[in-house]
């Protein structure tokens, strides 16, 4: 019988990749500074001449960007002159990824890092922990904090963008007419729905649906014309008549109660012959348990929400007055769940 010995070097590098919480922070400051923008010569800037555009230190920035360089973001091609490097440029505000943003401390993708000290009283207790870190939940946060609102929609963009190919070709669209995005955020995945389907119309329901982000979006995929934008809450009536209610990483932001009332919004606006569109992740035995218990315990940690099963979310939709008709895996970990009206 083995004592584990002989798995401990194994076991203790797996330990420590765990714990570097001092490179995490430390990337999350580069970022929030835009050190990788305020980087402009090729050959590499002097400390005190990036510390003057960033606002900072000349030895603590100095001392960071070491600390950086010592684990291959950032390059030192003399002493105290610093250079991007292709880790570094991952970091610049124009990347599509826009891991920038979701990095920014003064943002909401720091806010949502910062909940993460909350996390044992969320394990304690399986109450959020971003409204007690915060003073407030996350949708109130966005709600009172137009910046907030700002950047979150920014990201929620790019993260469309990146769905729309599974979205767009997954499903059979050639059934539909009428398309309602329900808290599709500034339109970005309808907009390519719309543009890779001439047939279709469309409808944006969301809070932020009358935003200039959206009038822009639309505008420049060329369907304004042929997309009506609703400013309302999702927990409330739905429009009526749509062929398909696409609901886009919805309801893995909401505890059980609230997803089924989403559902039952969407059940009760597409009637006998509407279709509703689940776009989510779903957890299989085989899926990318990396990713997605990462973001399950992100869900637990923001909304006291989860990841769920094909199961789950068919639990979910019966309660609703639903019933799975088809389900479809993408080339992502993101599935299409079609639910048509209980027979």
């Amino acid at each position: 019988m083995s004592d584990g010995r002989a798995s401990e070097p194994e076991a203790w590098a797996t330990l420590l990749g765990l714990i570097k919480i001092v490179e995490a922070w430390a990337v999350r400051v580069a970022a929030t500074l835009r050190l990788a923008d305020n980087i402009v010569n090729r050959e590499g800037d002097p400390i005190d001449d990036l510390a003057v555009r960033v606002g900072a230190d000349p030895d603590a920035l100095g001392r960071l960007m070491r600390f950086l360089v010592a684990r291959g973001v950032f390059n030192e091609p003399l002493p105290r002159v610093f250079a991007n490097n292709p880790a570094s440029c991952l970091l610049q505000d124009d990347h599509p990824a826009r891991m920038r943003r979701w990095l920014d401390l003064e943002g909401v993708g720091g806010a949502m890092e910062r909940a993460y000290s909350g996390l044992l009283e969320t394990v304690r207790t399986g109450r959020p922990a971003y409204p007690n870190v915060h003073g407030r939940g996350f949708w109130e946060d966005l709600a009172s904090d137009a910046d907030l609102a700002r950047t979150f929609a920014s990201l929620m963009e790019a993260h469309s963008s990146q769905l729309a190919e599974d979205v767009v070709n997954g499903y059979h669209w050639n059934g539909a007419t009428l398309v309602i995005d329900v808290g599709g955020g500034s339109g970005a995945l309808l907009a390519e729905v719309l543009h890779a389907h001439p047939h279709l119309r469309g409808v944006l329901v969301d809070l932020m649906a009358q935003s200039p982000d959206a009038a822009r979006i639309l505008k420049a995929a060329g369907v304004s014309d042929r997309c009506q934008r609703v400013a309302c809450d999702f927990f409330g009536p739905l429009p009526t008549g749509g062929d398909v209610y696409v609901l886009r990483n919805i309801i893995h932001d909401w505890p059980d109660e609230q997803a089924v009332n989403i559902l039952q919004r969407c059940c009760e606006a597409a009637g006998p012959t509407g279709r509703v569109l689940v776009v989510e992740r779903v957890v299989t035995e085989d899926g990318d348990l990396e990713e997605l218990t990462g973001m399950d315990l992100r869900m637990l940690t923001l909304f006291a929400s989860r990841e769920r099963s094909l199961d789950e979310f068919n639990a979910l939709a019966v309660t609703a007055g639903l019933e799975l008709e088809n389900a479809s895996p993408t080339a992502s970990a993101y599935w299409l769940l079609e639910y048509r009206l209980q027979n």
